[in-house]
């Protein structure tokens, strides 16, 4: 059937809705790479007029990706619910973007309408909005989690305390963890990509992580961001598995591609929950996802990359997770080629998985030899917090000694909690208060690493 708007005398036609959606999105380099970006910003704002006139309810009758051929497009279109959609059935996107920005649409309106929204409404959304659209909206929703404390309630802003290091050291692992609890980094989740997947590296730091955590009652969840099988050897081997970890993309593709099924991430979050590690609660998966991992793995359909991404995040919400965030700017100038694009991206990945309903949190981050630089960070940093943002990386000078990426650090953080009068979780923010790090407000600077926190460093030895 096909797409059209009139510019001028000029008619733009668009032969499917995946065309449509693509030629409607913000330029990005990825999808230049696979050929489906607008030629030019004539034809982009052709397409975003068009989609704007579309009927929501088409995305339920016209799948991206073939239903028969793809288990994600069966998951989204199989749990969609059709009563949740009911009140904005008769919508257009545009129509919806503009019921978005009104006062009549609060957290608790985004909430009952999550679980009738599909992926691609919420990216068709994000695709006529502005900058600014992207984070009122966000700022809206409040998506609350729990394990061991509360994430995501209003007036929070957490991190992960991201200690890698590029030989898995424990001793270095262990004294940036001591690091980033002086700076009241790690409420999120203290969470370390390990160099080696190997069963026995992986059972150490998790050990290593539950034995601080135990020893010192911190209320937050250790997390070794190895591969889900891995994940489930370890709980069959009697590990302390807090969480379990999973890379996760939009299209079945990709997720084979990462190694992964739906049924083996349901048979992953129902291993670790019957641990019941969790004391004020059982979200216990985490995911990350990323603008591009479809491409890069051939198996994106002809789809954006953006609306692929927001599919991702219909995978994650499947398995009621305690974190997910984008890892914004990771894979790449190939996909995402400067700061404005990083920017941009990053505002519709939080966007989307709020709209969806997920605690959404950002890797505010780039590749050394992408156009983009830490000042643009520090700008996506700053619009994402304002946007209630759920939580970002937390690292000793931004730089990732194992992965080789700029991201954010503990003084970030630090930052973005003293402009915008934050808190970390309440039972995280009670815990560093105990402690002396916390006077009720601000971090303050009397305990030392002679102080409460010494055999820190001995738990690595």
């Amino acid at each position: 059937m096909g797409y059209k708007y009139a510019v001028g005398h000029e008619v733009h036609r668009f032969d499917t809705l995946a065309v449509l959606m693509a030629k409607a999105t913000p330029r990005r380099s990825g999808d230049e790479l696979a050929g489906v970006a607008a030629a030019d910003p004539e034809e982009r704002a052709a397409a975003q007029l068009a989609l704007a006139d579309l009927p929501l309810k088409t995305f339920l009758d016209e799948p991206l990706v073939p239903y028969e051929s793809d288990e994600v497009t069966r998951l989204i279109l199989d749990s969609h619910d059709r009563d949740a959609f009911a009140p904005i059935a008769h919508l257009t996107v545009g129509d919806f973007r503009d019921l978005l920005l009104t006062d009549d649409v609060d957290g608790a309106v985004l909430a009952a309408l999550a679980p009738g929204l599909t992926p691609e409404m919420a990216a068709a959304v994000s695709k006529i909005s502005r900058n600014q659209d992207l984070v009122l909206v966000a700022q809206k929703a409040e998506v609350v989690t729990r394990f061991r404390n509360t994430i995501g309630l209003k007036g929070r802003f957490s991190t992960r305390l991201q200690p890698n290091h590029p030989t898995d050291d424990p001793n270095g692992i262990a004294a940036v963890i001591l690091d980033g609890l002086m700076y009241g980094s790690g409420d999120a989740v203290i969470g370390i990509n390990p160099v080696s997947d190997s069963i026995p590296a992986v059972m150490t730091l998790l050990k290593m992580l539950d034995d601080v955590i135990q020893t010192y009652a911190i209320p937050t969840q250790g997390c070794i961001l190895s591969h889900v099988t891995t994940s489930l050897e370890c709980i069959e081997r009697g590990a302390p598995v807090d969480l379990t970890f999973q890379s996760i993309g939009g299209t079945e593709g990709t997720n084979r591609s990462f190694g992964v099924t739906l049924s083996i991430l349901q048979e992953a979050m129902e291993a670790t929950r019957s641990l019941k590690r969790g004391t004020v609660g059982d979200n216990v998966m985490y995911f990350e996802t990323g603008q591009g991992s479809a491409l890069s793995a051939g198996a994106h359909h002809g789809v954006d990359q953006q609306t692929l991404e927001a599919r991702a995040y219909g995978v994650a919400r499947a398995f009621s997770p305690l974190l997910v965030n984008t890892v914004v700017g990771f894979i790449g100038p190939e996909y995402l080629y400067d700061g404005r694009q990083i920017l941009r991206a990053g505002l519709e990945d939080h966007f989307c998985g709020k709209l969806l309903g997920l605690p959404m949190g950002c890797d505010i981050c780039y590749t050394n030899h992408a156009d983009a630089d830490q000042n643009d960070m520090d700008t996506l940093l700053t619009m994402l917090a304002v946007a209630g943002v759920t939580y970002i990386m937390g690292i000793p000078g931004s730089d990732d000694v194992m992965l080789n990426y700029q991201t954010t650090s503990f003084h970030d953080a630090l930052y973005a909690r003293r402009v915008l009068g934050r808190q970390p979780a309440p039972e995280f923010a009670a815990w560093l208060e105990k402690t002396g790090l916390f006077d009720g407000e601000t971090l303050t600077r009397r305990a030392s690493p002679s102080g409460p926190f010494q055999a820190v460093l001995e738990a690595a030895r």
